[in-house]
């Protein structure tokens, strides 16, 4: 399908549309023919134009199922996750390196993004993916990148599947949160945790706390609230429009390993605009964007 990009991000409603137009231009043109036909008594050429007409719709009701496929199998045509905020709750510690002094560009961040069975955490939606990135001095080492899956101990709903494409097959054999949280621990450290949208990713973590005594201390960047912060005029920043805007090309979306690894990538090149307005330390970007004025509390939703 990768041919017809442009009609993959066209709407349903567009699609129908277009095919209802040509329907309609080719019964149209199909009476208009066989009027003129039948003035002359030429039934074989009436025969003949009855044909091409249901050929013609044949062709349009395939070009259209074909379409709607495309999409239902394309993530990029999937809305992207509400957004949550609850980030000016949040105590936000000083972190060790940037007590030292050191720029935004020197500190080590590891970017994660989940995918999960739904999203209200606080309703008993589990995590199925974790998947985490490590940037050191603005390199992204992809090699020693952190993914797994996890078993959620319950059915992953048909609506979730469609966009993470995660099946309760795949995890089944999968170790539960309390036994991979341990290990993304140790993966994190005492890095800089950022994210998409973190507070959705950050609310499902803070609930297994009590379960499993794991917990992320972590300061926490949101990519979401700096980009607010950056293009405050823009309407969209889900992580789709600004990797566009970016020009980033995301490679398996709606994945954890494949958002995560975005993210990185939107990150470094925040930081550069972050430094080209003269914000070069940790703090500045956490209070930037603690500091916006239309973020709003969404956290009782989830």
């Amino acid at each position: 399908m990768d041919h017809i990009p442009h009609f993959r991000e066209m709407s349903i409603r567009a699609i129908i549309a277009i095919a209802f137009m040509v329907m309609l231009g080719v019964f149209v043109l199909g009476v208009g023919f066989v009027l003129f036909f039948s003035l002359y008594e030429s039934a074989n050429a009436i025969w003949a134009l009855g044909g091409v007409v249901i050929v013609c719709g044949v062709v349009v009701w395939l070009w259209t199922d074909r379409m709607l496929v495309a999409r239902l199998h394309d993530h990029r045509s999937l809305p992207a996750r509400p957004e949550f905020y609850d980030f000016q709750d949040l105590n936000q510690p000083m972190h060790w390196d940037e007590m030292g002094g050191r720029e935004l560009k020197e500190l080590t961040y590891v970017v994660f993004d989940t995918e999960t069975t739904g999203l209200s955490p606080s309703s008993g939606d589990e995590i199925i993916s974790i998947g985490a990135v490590r940037i050191a001095n603005g390199e992204i080492d992809e090699a020693g990148a952190f993914y797994r899956l996890v078993n959620p101990g319950m059915s992953i709903p048909k609506q979730s599947i469609q966009y993470h494409g995660i099946t309760d097959d795949m995890v089944a054999n999968e170790d539960r949160i309390e036994d991979v949280l341990p290990s993304f621990r140790e993966y994190v450290g005492d890095s800089i945790l950022v994210a998409h949208n973190a507070a959705f990713d950050m609310k499902f973590l803070k609930l297994k706390e009590e379960k499993t005594g794991i917990t992320f201390p972590n300061l926490v960047l949101d990519t979401l609230l700096i980009s607010v912060f950056l293009d405050h005029e823009s309407h969209n920043h889900s992580l789709d429009g600004i990797a566009k805007q970016m020009g980033i090309t995301i490679e398996g979306r709606h994945t954890a390993m494949g958002d995560a690894l975005a993210t990185a990538k939107l990150l470094n090149k925040m930081i550069l605009r972050l430094e080209a307005r003269g914000i070069t330390s940790l703090r500045r970007v956490v209070e930037a964007s603690a500091k916006i004025e239309h973020v709003r509390k969404l956290k009782e939703k989830f």
